[in-house]
């Protein structure tokens, strides 16, 4: 693990970050190679479209999300997951409250 990281992370020793818009973010475990986080989103609130060379995971935790990777969309449930290949353009709305876990690789060192 890399300075400043640990092995266990307890969620209440970690704030969350008001990204604006109905959506917060909170970083969880991570080290120079992967990176998980907690997206959560009001109902609305929407992921604007974006790109990054980080492989992307993401499981929807809760909710009902509208999916969009690289112009193909899809409506996925709690429970359901996706995958954003480097540098395709990605982003969600929120069809309903919920919460987006992410794992990135390598690490996204911008969210640090």
């Amino acid at each position: 693990m890399s300075a400043g990281t640990d092995i266990f992370l307890h969620d209440g020793d970690v704030a969350w970050t008001d990204l604006g818009g109905g959506v917060k973010r909170k970083i969880l475990t991570h080290d120079a190679s992967v990176m998980m986080v907690r997206v959560v989103f009001e109902k609305g609130a929407i992921g604007a479209p974006h790109q990054h060379p980080h492989i992307q995971c993401t499981l929807v935790a809760r909710g009902r999300f509208e999916v969009t990777i690289d112009g193909r969309k899809a409506v996925l449930n709690a429970g359901d997951s996706f995958i954003v290949p480097t540098n395709l353009v990605h982003g969600v709305v929120a069809l309903e409250a919920g919460e987006l876990v992410d794992t990135f690789t390598p690490r996204r060192d911008d969210f640090l």
